[in-house]
């Protein structure tokens, strides 16, 4: 009986090897603790205006972009070779954002858009977090919220009159 025991552990060893010691630790956790935390950032802003897309949407986007590129990188797979990962993914929040998109009929008006692009920028700062480029990343950030600021402007002073 101990001998299964130790065929568990042993194998349970192996199953969670890809954090082998602290370095690798710390390095995936500020990876997708900076993706998480900027997706946050997005999202908090798009779901103080209302939108469909909000806080949780944009940190799950952002997380998972940021592991889609982390665990191939982690498994060895070449900076180059990663394009497939990032086609895919990028035409699978294309259409996460298109759900984000409504088109109402009787005033000919589409709303959505800027959500559906925060969507899509959040994921491309995920993928920019998860390949470590955080710095990068955060500039993004800063750059999408000032965007995001300057249309929220043009709402105001439009209702205004």
């Amino acid at each position: 009986m101990q001998e299964a025991w130790m065929t568990v552990w042993t194998t349970l060893q192996a199953e969670f090897s890809d954090l082998p010691d602290l370095a690798e630790f710390t390095r995936v956790s500020a990876r997708l603790i900076v993706a998480l935390s900027l997706g946050a950032v997005l999202g908090y802003e798009r779901e103080q205006w209302g939108t469909g897309a909000g806080l949780r949407t944009h940190m799950l986007v952002a997380l998972g972009a940021s592991l889609f590129v982390l665990v191939p990188l982690q498994a060895g797979m070449e900076i180059s070779d990663l394009s497939r990962v990032l086609q895919g993914l990028i035409s699978g929040i294309g259409f996460l954002g298109a759900g984000a998109i409504i088109k109402l009929s009787r005033d000919r008006e589409i709303r959505g858009l800027t959500t559906a692009a925060s969507v899509w920028v959040t994921a491309a700062i995920g993928v920019s977090a998860g390949m470590g480029r955080e710095a990068t990343a955060v500039l993004c950030t800063f750059l999408a919220l000032c965007i995001l600021g300057l249309s929220h402007q043009k709402k105001t002073a439009t209702d205004k009159g």
